[in-house]
């Protein structure tokens, strides 16, 4: 994992503004140079139900390195922002986010690949209920109840929600007796199957898959409501990468469904395989992120 240690270079007090600006810009340029060979690439994870499966992680760190003919290290953080922040400044070189802080710092980032999930770069957001609640068919009824979101910056674990009900004429914090933040989609489906909240909106994809690695837990709760479709959280790579760079990573991506034990890596991911998108495809979440912010 990268370690990031802050300093102050010496005798920074005497720097004028003017001075002290061109330091800093200086300084977050040499952070965003292009990796040399011998340096790992480093791609940030979020999340998400990886992150208890760190011999799996192994073996696709392991996989993609032999494709890039370089290190590869995978580095993961607790939230969506942490991951963002990096490769906004340019200590992470690619990474898989949420289309919801894709579209909010586009201009810090470039598409790569988007992932393939039953045949189609699409997902959705589910909207669950403990098991044992056989009647609940939308969050309307929900009102007045507990309710757990994923992450600030998800959009299938928060976006969306606040922008259903700010159409039904609500907000969220008036609308449930009270919310809170799971910080990732399987701990929403842990505390909803536990009781600890009446309905919780999830990733359908983290669902789905947990579904395949951890029935016991998803059976005791029950989808409520599927939202529309969105563009599927993709991987990105940060602005200043080198374009031969970017395009060495997405072949090794794209080229997963190609070889046995890319296919291998693909299915333990519950995924088809990854597909080259334009940006347009995020265009939905961009509109409810304004929509939400009016």
């Amino acid at each position: 994992m990268v370690v990031l240690v802050a300093h102050r270079p010496a005798g920074m007090r005497w720097l004028t503004p003017l001075a002290l600006m061109m330091s800093l810009a200086m300084g977050i340029a040499a952070a965003a140079e292009e990796p040399t060979d011998d340096e790992p690439l480093r791609i940030g994870l979020t999340s998400v139900f990886l992150n208890d499966r760190a011999a799996f992680l192994e073996r696709w760190q392991t996989y993609l390195a032999s494709r890039l003919d370089r290190e590869v290290e995978f580095v993961q953080r607790g939230s969506y922002q942490e991951i963002t922040d990096r490769i906004r400044q340019g200590h992470l070189d690619v990474a898989w986010i949420c289309g919801y802080p894709y579209v909010r710092h586009q201009q810090a980032m470039r598409l790569l690949v988007v992932p393939l999930f039953e045949g189609e770069p699409l997902y959705r957001s589910y909207l669950i209920v403990p098991a044992d609640d056989e009647t609940t068919d939308s969050i309307e009824e929900l009102q007045g109840k507990v309710f757990a979101f994923s992450d600030p910056d998800s959009n299938s674990g928060y976006l969306y929600r606040r922008y259903q009900l700010k159409r039904l004429g609500f907000d969220s914090e008036d609308f449930f007796r009270r919310t809170f933040f799971a910080h990732a989609h399987s701990n929403v489906v842990e505390a909803v199957a536990a009781g600890l909240a009446d309905g919780g909106s999830v990733d359908s994809y983290v669902w789905e898959t947990l579904r395949l690695h951890r029935p016991e837990l998803v059976e005791r709760t029950r989808v409520a409501s599927r939202s529309p479709q969105f563009g599927h959280p993709p991987f990105v790579a940060r602005r200043g990468l080198a374009s031969e760079t970017r395009a060495a990573v997405r072949e090794a991506l794209l080229g997963m469904s190609d070889t046995a034990r890319g296919r291998e890596l693909l299915d333990e991911l519950n995924l088809d395989g990854f597909s080259r998108e334009a940006p347009a495809l995020y265009e939905p979440i961009t509109a409810m992120m304004h929509y939400v912010r009016e």
